[in-house]
């Protein structure tokens, strides 16, 4: 189970990054749409994406699953692959069905490392940014805005749609230096719904026939 979470929440999509002192450099309307997309999810008090997760290599996507993901400012839910992975703001849950397991880690500042939203907090001192056209994915009309890293990270490139209406992200493409991609496309989208308290919570009791291991 550790390796199936470790290619999910890093091999390819590592989102956690360090800030870099460089210059960055963002034409105005780039700046201008991401600015605005990052403000609203911000304000949300929660949001919920189902996606398709595709991962590949040589720039081509092989491999797709769907996911489901739920966040708050500080907390998150993420189901893929038969895994379930929950961060309560303190601890990184992982949880697998089919081997009967959990892991337990505490967080380490990269819980959040999974979500394309992640980019909304990075991409205004850690990537430079430009915008290049209309794309229509999905039977959407989106602006496409490219991202390069200001410093040597491990992605050449990464490209982000979104729904300029809606101020919504529509899909992100994850491009490698060794030519691995990943995708993240959201096909269903959610904010400010009436959750559980509970949703965010892991429960002991619940898997008292599984293997618990705190790290």
């Amino acid at each position: 189970m550790n390796s199936m979470i470790k290619k999910i929440s890093v091999a390819a999509l590592s989102f956690g990054m360090a800030t870099f002192a460089l210059a960055q450099k963002a034409d105005a309307k780039s700046k201008s749409i991401l600015d605005a997309v990052s403000a609203k999810y911000k304000a949300n008090k929660n949001t919920y994406f189902k996606f398709a997760y595709g991962t590949g290599a040589n720039g081509k996507v092989s491999k797709t699953q769907t996911g489901i993901f739920y966040t708050t400012p500080s907390q998150y839910k993420l189901k893929i692959m038969g895994i379930e992975q929950i961060f309560d703001g303190s601890k990184v849950y992982n949880i697998s069905a089919e081997d009967q397991e959990v892991t337990i880690a505490k967080a380490n500042g990269s819980e959040m490392m999974f979500s394309p939203t992640n980019y909304l907090n990075s991409y205004k001192k850690e990537y430079n940014t430009r915008y290049i056209g209309k794309r229509t994915v999905n039977g959407v009309n989106a602006d496409l805005i490219e991202l390069t890293p200001v410093k040597r990270n491990g992605i050449k490139n990464v490209y982000i749609y979104v729904n300029t209406t809606k101020n919504q992200l529509v899909k992100v493409e994850q491009y490698a230096t060794n030519n691995d991609v990943a995708v993240i496309a959201v096909s269903d989208y959610k904010t400010n719904q009436n959750l559980s308290a509970d949703l965010f919570k892991f429960n002991k009791n619940q898997y008292s026939n599984y293997i618990i291991t705190e790290l």
